[in-house]
């Protein structure tokens, strides 16, 4: 079964619930501060695979949508 896309939004979240939790502490559990860090760079390792991932999606629409503007176009000189 394919993974499911990660949803941006949701990431996002819990990036800025890691920095809050870092902002929030007086003095820092390193043990605990080191499992967030590690948490939030999968968190924008996988953001960022899904940002290429949508761009690349995107630029399949613009390829697809100028084809068949040019093919309109060709039918028109017809």
């Amino acid at each position: 079964m394919a993974n499911k896309p990660i949803n941006l939004k949701d990431s996002l979240k819990k990036l800025n619930g890691i920095v809050k939790w870092f902002e929030d502490q007086e003095e820092i559990d390193v043990e605990v501060g080191l499992e967030k860090i590690k948490e939030g760079a999968s968190l924008v390792k996988s953001c960022k695979e899904r940002l290429k991932g949508i761009e690349n999606e995107f630029e399949t629409i613009k390829k697809d949508m100028g084809a068949e503007n040019s093919e309109i176009s060709e039918e028109n000189d017809d």
